[in-house]
């Protein structure tokens, strides 16, 4: 008996789905459950079957580690001899010596260009934006695209964000009289916000913290030291929104806004993202990663 063997043959004419743009934001923003974060402490071994001897090693996912008072103070203290770029143009330094609804914005419009952008390019931004009066909700909504572009460039995505940062002026004038949201739900619904700038802005423009902001300087510092976890396993975190639950589980919360621009700056500094100076680090000791990724198999560690 003969058997018939069906092919499919795609049609010519039928155009293939294009795949959405990712956001610019580093980091999609999901919803934590808070709920499993409360009662009592919880070891990652009750909740998936393990080896005895391998969960015997994972520490309650709301200890602290070891040592961590000892790293942080070794940090700011290398922090304290040296200037990064956060210390005198990150996004909370944006439209400081403006009136507190005008600051308001510029750092919201700070973190908006802040993504995937070095903070001496986002501070020339904010400056020329300021110089030609467009850093009010106000003056970006009857400002031309074009000249904000223009204005901005050459911030990462400059196009999008000068499109994102004219949305944003009219929702505010429409919905806050000028001013920006006071809420970390309403911030995320801002076009081009994520979790990151809206814990950020939170922190900075309204002073109510209700989470750590990570970026990548962060994310990147706090693995390598092994600050943090995915749950249920020994392994690094693969997102800053992971890291921000699983460090916001045992940091204390006045840690909450300092910890930002003490890692970024540590981050732009020593702990760089490639070849870090781990023989100038003064917490080498205490950091597993220590001299992993240095360019050289030579690098002595630092008496």
């Amino acid at each position: 008996m003969k058997k018939t063997l069906e092919v499919a043959v795609k049609d010519p004419r039928v155009e293939p789905k294009k795949e959405k743009l990712p956001d610019i934001e580093d980091f999609a923003y999901e919803k934590a459950d808070r709920s499993a974060h409360s009662g009592k402490s919880k070891l990652i071994a009750d909740v998936l079957p393990m080896n005895t001897e391998i969960a015997s090693t994972i520490r309650p996912i709301d200890e602290p580690p070891a040592n961590w008072e000892i790293v942080l103070e070794g940090i700011r203290k290398m922090r304290s001899s040296e200037d990064a770029p956060v210390d005198t143009m990150g996004c909370e330094k944006a439209g400081y010596f403006l009136p507190p609804k005008e600051r308001r914005f510029a750092v919201l419009a700070s973190s908006l260009l802040s993504s995937q952008t070095k903070d001496h390019v986002t501070h020339g931004a904010i400056q020329r934006l300021h110089q030609n009066g467009l850093l009010t909700a106000d003056a970006i909504d009857v400002a031309d695209e074009t000249t904000i572009k223009d204005l901005i460039y050459p911030v990462g995505f400059y196009t999008r964000k000068a499109s994102n940062l004219k949305k944003i002026a009219k929702i505010c004038l429409i919905k806050y009289d000028g001013d920006i949201p006071s809420s970390l739900e309403d911030l995320l619904a801002l076009p081009g916000i994520g979790p990151k700038m809206a814990h950020l802005v939170m922190n900075i423009a309204w002073n109510n913290v209700q989470g750590i902001c990570v970026d990548t300087h962060v994310h990147r510092i706090c693995n390598r030291l092994g600050w943090v976890s995915r749950p249920s396993t020994n392994q690094k975190t693969s997102t800053p929104e992971e890291t921000r639950a699983s460090l916001q589980l045992w940091l204390p919360k006045e840690e909450w806004v300092p910890i930002n621009p003490l890692l970024v700056g540590f981050g732009q500094t020593i702990c760089t993202p490639l070849r870090p100076r781990c023989g100038m680090c003064s917490i080498s000791e205490f950091c597993p990663s220590a001299f992993k990724e240095t360019s050289s198999p030579t690098s002595k560690k630092k008496l």
